[in-house]
């Protein structure tokens, strides 16, 4: 029994627990110093109101008193059954108190959260990642407690993340001007096992970073090796210009036609340029099976045999049409046939005024075709 045949016959184990987000966990940090700065008690637990209303009570790993103005509290996030990046990181968050300030509420990025270093996310270039909701969630959690000390005095609120530099370089934060820590996320609180709203958020804002730079054109690749390929392909094009959208393309295709974007370029490799032909929103392998076929009959178009059309219908992967008609000589052609497909159905399910481009690399990132919106035949 081949490898794919195995993965498909033995289900992956995933549980359903829930967790909660950075943004929820520094919340629930802040609400914890703000009450111990206010009351003088160390709470080992905290409720915290999340935005999406939910009230949860957090424990509180740890509570200091720095001196008498300041307090620091710590969350360890809990990431619930999600393989999350962040999971177990520990939301510090120090709370001082602003003499004479009265009803302010300074959010300030300490070690591990990142810095705003482009245009486009909706933050301010030079302040912390801190998202618009986790920063509304954060104040608000933070009057609930100390709403008598604010009538005099402000707070100074400064989120850390030990190791949140490390934790980064797991995420797309640097691509998207980012630097030196993770960002502080989260629209609900809470963070769905496998869910993939944090990725698919990232692609929409890789688009918004590119458009702020001036960029007319997105390149949207499906991975780290089509990025590399399209990458020397167009090496007249800014670094911010390249997205990888993962197997996001309605999001992606969305974030670009909201914008105006005039040129979409979309690099791929056979068995996700297939799924575009397909129409899906979402190309990943538990979303649907690729069309064997749609394979065989762009196969039997370019001129394949037809016993090799039959064995292209009745393979497991893509990969194996692409690699029989590669034998034959006839590997430009299927996949230049693919990506008109491709092409066609995108524009179908994704109409507006931009020009498509698909670029069309092998398993090794070396190139095979360009495909242009509107072309009918070979250059």
């Amino acid at each position: 029994m081949s490898e794919e045949k195995i993965r498909k016959s033995v289900p992956k184990k995933r549980g359903n627990r829930t967790g909660f987000t950075t943004g929820a966990c520094s919340a629930a940090a802040a609400r914890a110093a703000a009450w111990a700065l206010v009351s003088g008690e160390r709470p080992t637990e905290i409720e915290c109101r999340l935005p999406n209303g939910q009230i949860v009570r957090f424990p509180v790993h740890e509570t200091v008193f720095l001196d008498a103005d300041t307090c620091r509290a710590v969350v360890v996030k809990d990431a619930g059954d999600d393989p999350d990046a962040t999971h177990g990181a520990h939301l510090t968050v120090e709370v001082r108190r602003l003499p004479g300030r009265a009803g302010v509420i300074a959010l300030e990025g300490g070690e591990g959260v990142g810095v705003v270093t482009k245009p486009g996310l909706g933050l301010e270039v030079g302040g912390p990642a801190i998202n618009p909701v986790p920063r509304r969630n954060i104040t608000e959690n933070v009057q609930a407690v100390a709403e008598a000390l604010l009538r005099t005095d402000g707070l100074a609120v400064r989120i850390s993340v030990p190791g949140g530099e490390e934790m980064a370089k797991k995420t797309l934060n640097a691509r998207l001007g980012i630097l030196g820590g993770i960002s502080i996320l989260g629209t609900t609180g809470i963070v769905r096992p496998y869910s993939t709203a944090a990725f698919r958020a990232s692609v929409v804002q890789a688009v918004d970073v590119a458009v702020a730079q001036g960029c007319d054109t997105v390149v949207f690749t499906t991975g780290g090796r089509t990025e590399k390929f399209a990458m020397r392909q167009l090496p007249h094009l800014p670094e911010a210009a390249f997205v990888q959208m993962g197997d996001f393309v309605k999001a992606a295709f969305r974030a670009a036609i909201a914008r105006r974007v005039r040129h979409v370029c979309v690099g791929a490799m056979i068995g996700k340029l297939t799924k575009m032909c397909q129409g899906l929103a979402v190309t990943h392998a538990w979303k649907a099976e690729v069309d064997r076929d749609l394979l065989a009959e762009a196969a039997r178009e370019v001129g394949a045999p037809e016993a090799v059309v039959e064995e292209i219908r009745a393979a497991e992967t893509a990969r194996f049409g692409a690699e029989r008609l590669a034998e034959l000589g006839l590997a430009v052609p299927f996949h230049r046939a693919v990506a008109m497909r491709a092409i066609r159905r995108l524009k179908a399910d994704h109409p507006g005024e931009y020009h498509l481009t698909v670029l069309v690399c092998d398993f090794e990132g070396q190139a095979i075709c360009r495909v242009e919106e509107g072309q009918s035949s070979p250059p």
